[in-house]
């Protein structure tokens, strides 16, 4: 039968858009290959108009997928964010169990490898339903999402009744990252909305529709509120910053040194610390020394040289014994902050060699370089020989080595009569209190964890001359967070890292950050009109313009689909009728002889 050329532009259409999607076809068959094991297209089925996009059963693993995304999200940011305090959790673990692992890390990276495989499940569930299939989620997966499951949830039961002040961290991070994360939240909101909006006009009940659309706008709509309240102390006017704060190294420079040595001291000098921060204790003859743990197992060599008394309070040895320990290879053997491969071979060699220092030796080296000093100074315990006078002891060692004016006195045993023998001493106070008891009790500065930050009481006590400092900042995001909320200093044990940060990490006006804001939503909000529009044109089969020639469709996928008994016909056409009855034979058209009219 003769065709016109007319006829014939029309079968090679056809022809086209069929080989687009046969070749469209092994990016579905790697889809719900890796989703559902369903490599074959016998094996998987679309999701028709009216009907749902997967069985019940396969929509509740779905719902699991997504329930798990967002605990495994939740889980691995606070863990993240609790980067700060990684040292101390390890060490925890070394006190409980007696032996070092670097547990921190490996939660760390487990928790992070199952949020990925989280992540690219839920990334192929919404590619499929992008692509109008049928959701089928191997057996494997939902046992992959389960233990995924168990696991966030024991982890973050676990680490809140051990470590519940972290959280009080995660808020904190809140005002660093909230921007972003919103940013993120509403483009992720942007890039779901072409599947939702795809199956929300293929479903023939109201019902379905207006569940779906009104979780989906309730979602979208509570982002777009969440910045209103919002607060971070990053988000200011113009000048209003003030000077960053002052660093003090935490027992010297522990992630480069071993800590509370002489070596860790020098190196905070070094890095340009205005102040350095130890732990004095008493020994059994009287001599304050470092040292920051009840007993001497972790940071020395105890074991080896005392095997009988390891468990020994470390202010039962004297001096003479104290001097036979090795404090610094434990550090290059253990590598408690994985830097130990960073140093050169002379830092290594002075590490090895390191031993446990006096309190007069710390005075000294600090009198020397003009920084300040904060101790904590700890009781020794009942029979103790200096039970009684530790603190008598230890006032008569600082005034021998160092301008009283240098030092910041923590301990809050016997303030007042400290105050009367030395009222040169920057009295410093580890507690919150009101700014009438703060200044009878002579508190120049306040020695504060960092999770109690608060620009305005920072404000307030600087108002009468009440200097704050903030324990433990390592995190350049909580150093970033302590800079704007205006703390006057903090201790550190990433004094080589803080040192080298010349502006905050965030910080931006409210003009600015309302106009992030805005724009997120409005373009977002955009798209995912455009979106709905887009699909709602499509699936009520209105016309739209390809190039210069007009088409139609009923729908994307009623038209071409992936089996040949699913094309649609053309009038004058004629195509072998063994085609017809073998969908998955070779695509052959066979095409008759051209007539010319």
């Amino acid at each position: 039968m003769p065709i016109t050329r007319l006829k014939l532009g029309k079968l090679k259409v056809v022809r086209r858009q069929l080989l687009q999607r046969y070749e469209h076809q092994p990016f579905v068959s790697c889809l719900a290959g890796l989703y559902g094991c369903q490599w074959r297209r016998y094996q998987r089925a679309r999701a028709q108009p009216g009907e749902c996009c997967c069985s019940k059963v396969e929509c509740g693993s779905f719902g699991l997928l997504i329930l798990t995304f967002f605990l495994t999200f939740v889980f691995l940011y606070f863990w993240s964010e609790a980067q700060n305090d990684y040292n101390d959790f390890d060490w925890f673990n070394f006190g409980t169990l007696g032996f070092w692992f670097p547990w921190s890390l490996v939660l760390l990276a487990v928790a992070a490898s199952l949020f990925t495989y989280i992540a690219l499940l839920l990334v192929l569930a919404v590619c499929l339903l992008s692509e109008g299939q049928r959701l089928y989620l191997h057996w494997s997966h939902k046992t992959g999402i389960v233990v995924t499951l168990a696991f966030s949830v024991t982890a973050t039961a676990v680490l809140s009744d051990l470590w519940s002040k972290e959280w009080q961290t995660l808020l904190l991070s809140l005002q660093v990252t909230a921007p972003f994360l919103h940013v993120a939240a509403v483009a992720l909101m942007a890039i779901l909305s072409w599947p939702i909006a795809l199956h929300f006009f293929r479903m023939n009940k109201k019902v379905r529709q207006v569940a779906v659309l009104g979780l989906y706008l309730s979602v979208l709509f509570s982002l777009y509120l969440v910045p209103l309240g919002m607060y971070s102390p990053c988000i200011k006017d113009k000048g209003t910053l003030g000077p960053p704060p002052s660093l003090i190294g935490h027992r010297g420079a522990p992630m480069i040194s071993p800590e509370n040595t002489l070596m860790s001291f020098e190196k905070a000098v070094e890095a340009g610390g205005e102040g350095l921060e130890t732990d004095v204790t008493i020994s059994y003859d009287g001599v304050p020394f470092l040292m920051h743990d009840l007993t001497l197992r972790r940071t020395t060599n105890v074991a080896e040289v005392f095997p009988n008394r390891t468990h020994l309070d470390a202010s039962m040895f004297t001096w003479a014994e104290l001097q036979q320990l090795n404090a610094g290879d434990w550090f290059l053997s253990k590598d408690p902050f994985t830097t130990v491969s960073s140093l050169s071979e002379v830092d290594r060699y002075q590490a090895l060699n390191q031993s446990i220092p006096s309190l007069a030796q710390f005075l000294e080296l600090a009198s020397t370089s003009g920084r300040l000093v904060l101790f904590d100074l700890r009781k020794p315990p009942h029979g103790h020989p200096y039970s009684q006078s530790y603190i008598n002891t230890t006032l008569q060692v600082v005034e021998a080595h160092i301008n009283s004016s240098q030092v910041l006195w923590l301990p809050s045993e016997d303030r007042e009569l400290v105050q009367a023998v030395d009222p040169e001493l920057q009295q410093t106070s580890g507690e919150k209190a009101s700014i009438q008891e703060l200044t009878d009790a002579h508190i120049t500065r306040l020695n504060l964890h960092y999770s109690t930050m608060s620009q305005q009481q920072i404000s307030k006590y600087q108002s009468v001359n009440i200097s704050t400092n903030l324990y433990v900042i390592s995190q350049p995001w909580l150093y970033t967070l302590a800079w704007c909320a205006g703390a006057q200093s903090v201790t550190t044990n990433s004094i080589h890292i803080l040192s080298n940060i010349n502006k905050p990490l965030f910080l931006m006006t409210p003009e600015e950050y309302n106009l992030m804001w805005i724009l997120t939503d409005a373009v977002s909000a955009f798209l995912i009109i455009a979106v709905f529009i887009f699909h709602w044109w499509r699936e009520r089969g209105l016309p739209f313009w390809s190039g210069s020639r007009q088409t139609h469709e009923n729908g994307p996928y009623s038209k071409f689909r992936t089996e040949l008994s699913d094309v649609w016909s053309i009038s004058s056409v004629n195509v072998r009728p063994d085609l017809r009855s073998a969908p998955n034979s070779p695509i052959t058209p066979h095409l008759p002889t051209i007539t010319e009219e």
